[in-house]
């Protein structure tokens, strides 16, 4: 057990959940179904049952090195790893590697992000230990995938092979947030999955995957491979962190690796990154309106998901099928839910036009 280490990456800024995530306090940092509890302190109590709490690092933007410490007051500064600018998934999951392996350099390794739904918890971490202990054993990168039960544009797929190692399937390809017709084929083949954006791996076969597929980012890291965990990393990375490529790791490693293999799981998984997963994840109503955190009467309404945040005002709506209407401090917003995809460009509006009133 105390090889193995988790990366739980907390840096983004949830734009697709406006106005309830916010630059200055993005989702993960919020409790979105009155647990009491934000998404981030959810996701690090449920890695710390399986993985001691001192193996446990979060991944995230400078801004918010306070909020965590808020949320994570038992965690030691050592901890939490300060991005000083935003890269994508690859650097990110880079740094916290390169930091584990001056620790442990055969530590075994899950990444996750801090914004996920589980509802099987048991199952869940059941999963995580049988992959935990696989790549162990197997010089492979492993994803966990979620067998599809509508075609859904806001995940990325996964395609297997025929191929296996025990219950672990090799990958064939990966697809990144398909339309409409191509998800609709996807589930009907049976051949594709649900990517949960969920790795593991060991530490020498991660490392060898940066250290060939993305030698932009190696090479600054290895130039400083002597300062990590060390009173000197945040100086070094500051320095070289913004000259790494804005890439993802699925683009950047796991299409190209010929060592994916994926495990299929079933937890009662969702990812949060839209209004859309967080309205089929909550409580529905008769007339299937979720209605979160808010008071609320509902008239002629259905299919709706109604967010106020933590005020005291009380939502009265009528006559409303499929929408969102979400409002917190400064913004109210009323939107289909079939065209939530423009809730970003929505964001960049306010913005553009009122400078960071909104942000």
């Amino acid at each position: 057990m105390k090889d193995n280490f988790c990366i739980i990456m907390g840096g983004g800024i949830g734009s697709r959940f406006w106005p309830i995530s916010r630059e200055r306090k993005p989702k993960q940092f919020l409790d979105f179904f009155g647990a009491g509890k934000s998404l981030l302190q959810l996701t690090v109590e449920r890695f710390a049952k399986i993985i001691p709490v001192e193996n446990i690092y979060i991944v995230t933007h400078m801004m918010y090195a306070k909020l965590v410490k808020q949320q994570l007051p038992h965690f030691h500064d050592s901890q939490i790893l300060l991005e000083p600018t935003r890269r994508n998934t690859a650097p990110c999951i880079a740094y916290a590697t390169y930091r584990i392996k001056a620790r442990n350099p055969n530590a075994n390794i899950v990444v996750a992000p801090s914004d996920h739904f589980i509802l099987k918890e048991d199952e869940f971490l059941s999963s995580i230990v049988k992959g935990l202990d696989f790549v162990r054993e197997n010089d492979v990168l492993l994803t966990l995938g979620i067998k599809p039960h509508r075609p859904e544009t806001g995940y990325g797929y996964i395609q297997c092979t025929d191929k296996l190692i025990g219950e672990f399937t090799k990958v064939k390809t990966f697809t990144e947030k398909p339309n409409n017709e191509l998800a609709a084929l996807f589930v009907k083949s049976g051949e594709f999955f649900w990517n949960s954006g969920i790795f593991l791996w060991n530490e020498n076969a991660i490392m060898n995957a940066i250290q060939k597929f993305l030698p932009e980012i190696s090479s600054r890291f290895n130039l400083g491979v002597d300062k990590f965990d060390t009173p000197d990393e945040q100086e070094f990375i500051n320095t070289h962190y913004p000259y790494c490529p804005n890439i993802s790791v699925d683009y950047g490693i796991m299409e190209k690796a010929d060592n994916v293999y994926m495990m299929c799981a079933d937890f009662g998984w969702a990812d949060l990154g839209t209004w859309g997963s967080l309205f089929d994840t909550a409580t529905k109503d008769d007339k299937n309106n979720a209605v979160l955190k808010t008071r609320a009467l509902l008239y002629e309404c259905k299919n709706n998901i109604i967010s106020l945040g933590d005020n005291n005002r009380l939502a009265v709506v009528q006559g409303l099928d499929g929408y969102i209407v979400a409002e917190s401090e400064n913004v109210l917003l009323i939107c289909k839910q079939e065209d939530e995809q423009l809730i970003k460009a929505y964001m960049m509006d306010a913005h553009l036009k009122y400078n960071n009133e909104f942000n």
